[in-house]
């Protein structure tokens, strides 16, 4: 006795049905316990100051730490020039560059995007973390970053692949890749003198976003770089 042929129709059930169960067979095998996490609110909504060092700053600490060399001679930092005193060395004069004129500290004020003010290679080293995605004009940004430098000086750059939004008040106009990232710096400064690194993985990508602190991870959770799962893109340009 011969059985008639299955019909398309069944055949597809019968994939669909052996789809179903190999995602059931990997749920099983590979579970995603949520626990306290499953929720639409993030564990803090302040980046995770209030419950220690947030992610990001932990790879920013990492990249200047590893390029603390570059910081010296005059250097210029963004806001305050904490990085300057924590990772600096032989530096000669510390300057701080800041839109605000309200900040008392700054002793350059200005829009990096329009700032013609600035005398042409002024700085060693420019430390600019955090920033270029709150400017809307970045290339513009980076051209100035660029020609304040003096020959030979560095540029350090920190910026967001994956962050929440800036608070209120804040203009959040960007996040970047390592693509457009070789681009930007690469058309300005030229490709050979630019590295670009990615921190971190989507463990510490789902810490940050939920506000957790960098101490709740283990310094080997932390450290595993996936470079599809970027936190931070960290960028090192020089200028000829």
């Amino acid at each position: 006795m011969t059985w008639p042929a299955a019909s398309n129709i069944e055949k597809r059930s019968l994939s669909l049905q052996w789809v179903d169960f190999r995602r059931r067979l990997q749920r099983w095998l590979v579970p995603a316990w949520l626990g306290s996490l499953r929720s639409t609110k993030p564990r803090s909504d302040g980046w995770g100051f209030d419950r220690g060092r947030p992610v990001d700053r932990y790879y920013i600490d990492s990249f200047l730490e590893e390029h603390s060399k570059d910081i010296h001679g005059r250097v210029l930092e963004i806001l305050n020039c904490e990085y300057t005193r924590r990772f600096g060395s032989r530096v000669d004069q510390a300057d701080i560059l800041d839109i605000d004129p309200a900040n008392q500290q700054a002793t350059v004020v200005a829009d990096l995007a329009a700032a013609d003010s600035i005398n042409d290679d002024s700085f060693d080293c420019f430390i600019l973390t955090q920033t270029l995605q709150l400017i809307y004009d970045v290339r513009s940004a980076i051209v100035h970053a660029h020609r304040i430098l003096r020959p030979g000086g560095v540029l350090l750059v920190t910026i967001p692949a994956v962050s929440r939004l800036a608070g209120e008040g804040y203009t959040d106009y960007w996040r970047f890749t390592p693509a457009s990232c070789a681009r930007l710096f690469g058309e300005i400064f030229g490709p050979d003198d630019v590295t670009i690194t990615a921190y971190g993985n989507v463990l510490s990508a789902v810490a940050f976003l939920e506000g957790m602190a960098c101490e709740e991870l283990s310094k080997w959770e932390l450290d595993v770089i996936d470079e599809r799962y970027p936190v931070l893109l960290t960028i090192r340009a020089v200028k000829k």
